[in-house]
């Protein structure tokens, strides 16, 4: 069973910077697409930023310039550099790795993991 563990969330102040981790617990990990996804309060979930096994990125468009995916294969970690953080990054933050990339949008694959809360203060 495909385990996924995040860390790194927390409470910032608005300009700020955190990073989120996610350890993969799968022996694939360098043949698959992974992403970040975010629910803030009271919304639907939506994809911040995926990354494809050969390491082609996508963000969303309120994410873009401010933050980074990336992984590590000899740690079995996907990470998101969250820098200039605003209050309306606040939410929990998911990841998710077995996707695929389907014109161009990445498309969730079955496994997340349990979620972290980031809260953006101003």
């Amino acid at each position: 069973q495909v385990q996924l563990v995040e860390s790194g969330g927390g409470l910032v102040q608005a300009g700020g910077s955190l990073r989120l981790s996610c350890v993969v617990s799968r022996n694939d990990f360098s043949r698959l697409a992974m992403a970040w996804y975010r629910q803030p309060p009271g919304a639907q979930r939506e994809l911040a930023a995926g990354i494809h096994f050969q390491g082609g990125t996508k963000y969303a468009e309120s994410v873009k310039g401010r933050f980074t995916i990336s992984r590590d294969g000899a740690k079995n970690t996907l990470y998101l550099q969250m820098n200039s953080l605003k209050p309306e990054d606040t939410a929990v933050y998911y990841c998710n790795v077995g996707g695929a990339f389907v014109s161009g949008r990445y498309v969730p694959g079955p496994s997340w993991g349990q979620g972290t809360q980031v809260t953006v203060s101003s």
